[in-house]
């Protein structure tokens, strides 16, 4: 990478606004004319049309309210005494730079490569579907987030193909088998919110459902969410607690990534109800009935908790979690006792 600093005259032209003049190519081009050269040789020797030349020159002594050469007809230009103070003002501003200058634009020239170096870097980012994760991980520089179910995102975790992993648990037994196992590897955990999952059903709930007992009924169409997906693993573990057949649900297999895609399936009429988190329902204005309430933990290796991009990820998340209809935000250990 190779920057250069020089001097430059900023212009106000009539017609096309504001411009500027390179002091340095001005004062080369001053030089030449001063050492016997016609305008036309100068500014040929300069890079520019002679037409281009006598513009700037023009724009120059406009801007300055001096003259910088005196052009007699028949005789070429010669230099006004204006015209070799400035040569002499320049050579000397240009000097200083060289002398003191070097240290400012290799500075520059550093701090360019630090911050292209700090964007370069990518940390892989696994976590269940969730709008607060993805808001935050567009926000901050230097995450790639991929959506993926909880279990595999702590897999990919363990077996280091992730930086971070999302997940979430709705009961104490389950979040205590995961710390156990995470801890064993060296992993932190950091609980950042509390969420509600529940029924997502059309606006008014027109087919009056009010648990999950009524799935049962063949004329409901259910949609579902992935295999692997916390929120599978959610529903799954309510309908064994209560003794339904995950088969005589109509719409069982049927299944989407995300929440939203739930949200979307319900709204375009391609299904009654689908299970989500409360802020999805609302925010598509839709029907809401609650299930459960879950805890959202970020894990990480100990070397990417030393990096101050994952501080900021883990406060935007409480931040954001405190403000949105269906979230809390949880910053302590102590607000979730018994589930680590």
């Amino acid at each position: 990478m190779q920057i250069e600093v020089r001097p430059t005259l900023i212009v106000n032209n009539p017609k096309e606004g504001k411009g500027s003049i390179d002091l340095a190519w001005l004062v080369e081009l001053l030089k030449e004319i001063g050492s016997g050269s016609s305008l036309v040789v100068a500014s040929k020797k300069s890079g520019t049309s002679y037409r281009g030349a006598w513009g700037k020159l023009n724009e120059a002594e406009a801007a300055l309210g001096m003259s910088l050469i005196v052009r007699t007809k028949g005789h070429g230009s010669v230099l006004t005494e204006f015209g070799k103070f400035l040569i002499q003002y320049i050579d000397d501003m240009q000097a200083g730079f060289s002398q003191y200058g070097s240290t400012y634009q290799d500075n520059l020239i550093k701090e360019i490569q630090k911050i292209q170096k700090s964007e370069s870097v990518r940390w892989k980012f696994l976590s269940s579907s969730d709008s607060i994760i993805q808001k935050v991980a567009a926000e901050l520089r230097g995450f790639d987030l991929k959506i993926a179910g909880s279990g595999e995102s702590l897999e990919k975790l363990l077996n280091k193909e992730a930086h971070i992993a999302g997940y979430h648990v709705s009961n104490e037994q389950s979040s205590k088998a995961i710390h156990r196992r995470l801890s064993k590897s060296d992993i932190q955990i950091y609980p950042v919110m509390k969420r509600t999952q529940g029924l997502i059903v059309k606006k008014g709930n027109p087919l009056h459902i009010k648990s999950l007992d009524d799935l049962l009924n063949p004329k409901i169409r259910f949609i579902n969410r992935q295999i692997g997906s916390g929120t599978r693993l959610l529903l799954d573990t309510l309908l064994l607690e209560e003794g339904i057949e995950a088969s005589e649900i109509n719409g069982y297999l049927q299944e989407e990534f995300t929440h939203s895609a739930v949200a979307n399936a319900i709204l375009a009429g391609k299904a009654d109800v689908g299970i989500g988190v409360k802020n999805i329902a609302l925010e598509n204005g839709l029907g809401f009935i609650p299930l459960k309430d879950e805890i959202f933990f970020l894990a990480m290796h100990k070397d990417m908790v030393a990096q101050a991009e994952a501080s900021k990820l883990i406060r935007k998340i409480r931040s954001y979690s405190g403000e949105t209809p269906g979230y809390k935000a949880v910053g302590l250990n102590r607000q979730i006792e018994n589930w680590l």
